[in-house]
């Protein structure tokens, strides 16, 4: 992404050289963030249209039928491994995470910028969930929960913060110069527990399936936005043209 992104800007730069004699040296970043808005604000727009089929009866069928079909699958095994798996997707299970991380940022990578960036994603989808569940205001399902909830349903907190934070976790993971079989399995394993606390939330009763695809939408908007800004920031720092 780092060299696609420099790679542009350079364009941007020879574009500006040929039609500008003189311009401002930052001028093809501020060009590169607007674009990467308009992807974002791309992303956004397909999470407010999709939101606005929340209450039509064909959502609402496709809802009760896959909410039926996830839930005639408990067992006690099941019910366990997805209490588990929404717990990961909870405060103390990325806070767990977070600690392991840490700890192998510092001695593998011997920097915690890493740790930052990811608890910045986590903060901006945690925050972001928060104030677009009390502005849609949508109830939790009407039927058994088997763990307690108190906040309301739409977009999914679970999985809009699963797939912001293991989802830039698994960027990570593939810039990281590591072995490819390691890195194919740490992303499979992440894309697993993305799935995993997504799929939790139906199979516990309380969420409906729409819930969790806004929650994932709007989660990978963070994600695309941040690897943008993070990635700009960093190549802003080291272009000796700046």
């Amino acid at each position: 992404m780092r060299q696609t992104l420099y790679a542009f800007i350079k364009s941007i730069r020879k574009f500006l050289a040929d039609k500008l004699p003189q311009y401002n040296a930052n001028l093809p970043y501020l060009i590169t963030v607007l674009i990467a808005l308009v992807i974002v604000v791309g992303g956004i727009n397909l999470f407010i249209a999709f939101t606005e089929t929340l209450k039509t009866e064909v959502l609402a069928s496709y809802d009760t039928a896959i909410t039926d079909y996830v839930i005639s699958y408990r067992s006690p095994t099941l019910t366990a491994y997805f209490k588990f798996m929404t717990n990961v997707g909870d405060f103390y299970g990325y806070l767990m995470v977070l600690g392991l991380f840490l700890v192998f940022s510092l001695l593998v990578f011997k920097r915690w910028k890493y740790v930052v960036q990811a608890t910045l994603v986590l903060a901006l989808a945690t925050v972001s969930n928060m104030m677009l569940k009390r502005f849609i205001d949508r109830a939790r399902p009407g039927i058994e929960h088997l763990v307690s909830v108190e906040t309301l349903s739409y977009p999914s907190g679970h999985a809009m913060s699963a797939m912001a934070f293991y989802g830039f976790l698994m960027f990570l993971v593939y810039k990281f110069n590591i072995y490819i079989i390691a890195k194919f399995l740490l992303i499979l394993v992440l894309a697993i527990l993305i799935l995993s606390i997504g799929i939790s939330r139906i199979y516990l009763g309380v969420h409906f399936p729409s819930d969790i695809a806004g929650g994932f939408i709007a989660g990978f908007i963070w994600v695309v936005f941040c690897i943008l800004v993070f990635d700009l920031i960093e190549i802003f720092k080291r272009d000796p043209k700046t």
